[in-house]
């Protein structure tokens, strides 16, 4: 995608879900994501004693949100930029200061399980998505859309 299609692309969506802290918990969620023809694309566990906070990006989100809200699973969204890594995690420090030199702030980030051209790509929960997409795209990066994981 280039740059002008920022404004008519859907940045990709991640899921926040907390779940009890009990064995098979995180399984059942995805067994019932992958019942409903949705695939788990990228995943980050925070657990505690009482609670897991799962994050979640996944092929197919306005079905997933769906399902969330007609099984009771209370989540919260919000919207990553998820950049492709085409020469793999050596690029993975250049990505790091092109931000830095954007002075954007990342709050967290995790690799993504995606077969977009089989490159790595990287998800990143950053303070401004769209200054963070534009950063990264004027150095050439190549930012991934939900449609571009979508099946």
């Amino acid at each position: 995608m280039d740059q002008e299609s920022t404004t008519s692309s859907f940045p990709v969506q991640q899921f926040s879900i907390m779940l009890e802290n009990r064995v098979g918990a995180l399984a059942s969620l995805v067994r019932l994501l992958n019942d409903n023809l949705i695939e788990v694309l990228g995943l980050s566990v925070q657990d505690s004693y009482d609670v897991t906070v799962v994050r979640m990006v996944v092929s197919d989100s306005e079905t997933a949100e769906t399902l969330f809200i007609e099984k009771g699973i209370s989540f919260g969204v919000c919207d990553l930029v998820v950049v492709e890594l085409r020469d793999g995690p050596a690029e993975l420090g250049g990505c790091l200061r092109e931000l830095l030199g954007a002075e954007t702030n990342i709050h967290f980030c995790y690799p993504l399980m995606t077969q977009a051209q089989n490159y790595c790509a990287l998800a990143l929960r950053l303070d401004d998505t769209e200054f963070g997409i534009t950063a990264l795209q004027n150095r050439g990066y190549k930012i991934l859309f939900q449609n571009d994981l979508s099946r």
